[in-house]
């Protein structure tokens, strides 16, 4: 069971991060719109709240279902509308970061392991070293779905120029990563209401998709520093 810890910040967004043991919950202080594949509460859904989950390989070993057990271990918190990510990082890794651009604010977080980096395009295989990059990106002004996706997009081109940047190779083939074979971005934003119509368009011509662009690449590079300073490299 997840035990709460007497400690809460509140972001620069006015999102609220509530720090539990092995564990860190993202709160809105309202429902939201938000974009993911995670295999908790994916796909284009309202939720509450987006949670990390740090845990071992022998936790979720190759006879355990993961959906199963991080939708339970949820369901024990009262976080159903949670959009549940899964991480062998340290959650005490986690990186910010806080981006305004002509008023439009994104804020991101990510964890950032690379023992599983790949290049799209890789053959698929099972590498010895899990790890993974999780990235949350909120963003202050309503989208629509198709708009929530092309933020997904720009987040991702965001994570990949990052990890090109900082030089990291594919462990499975030549060539730079893109990603890790387990990442999971999360995009999310306001519900559109009277006086808050949602945006469309969320592209690298938009000042939401420069904010995104912005603080996810920020996130990202300083977890890729911190996890090659924990590597050794």
């Amino acid at each position: 069971m997840i035990s709460a810890l007497p400690l809460s910040l509140a972001s620069p967004s006015g999102l609220v991060i509530s720090e539990r043991d092995r564990a860190f919950v993202v709160s809105f202080g309202e429902v939201v719109r938000a974009c993911s594949w995670a295999i908790a509460h994916g796909g284009i859904v309202d939720a509450e709240h987006v949670a990390w989950l740090e845990v071992t390989n022998a936790e979720l070993g190759p006879t355990v279902d993961a959906r199963a057990w991080l939708a339970e271990r949820l369901r024990r918190e009262r976080l159903a509308r949670a959009v549940g990510l899964l991480t062998s990082r340290r959650l005490t890794s986690r990186r910010d970061a806080n981006v305004t651009v002509d008023g439009v604010t994104a804020f991101s977080i990510a964890t950032v392991g690379l023992g599983n980096a790949l290049r799209a395009g890789d053959s698929p295989a099972t590498l010895p070293t899990a790890s993974t990059i999780n990235v949350l990106v909120h963003v202050s002004q309503p989208l629509t779905d198709e708009g929530l996706l092309e933020a997904s997009a720009i987040a991702t081109e965001a994570k990949s120029a990052a990890l090109f940047d900082a030089r990291i190779p594919s462990r499975r083939a030549t060539g730079l990563a893109t990603g890790t074979g387990t990442d999971c971005t999360v995009v999310t934003c306001p519900r559109a209401g009277f006086g808050r119509p949602p945006r469309a368009y969320a592209g690298k011509h938009t000042a939401i998709g420069a904010a995104i662009g912005g603080a996810v690449g920020r996130a990202l590079a300083e977890g890729i520093s911190a996890w090659l300073v924990d590597v050794g490299a």
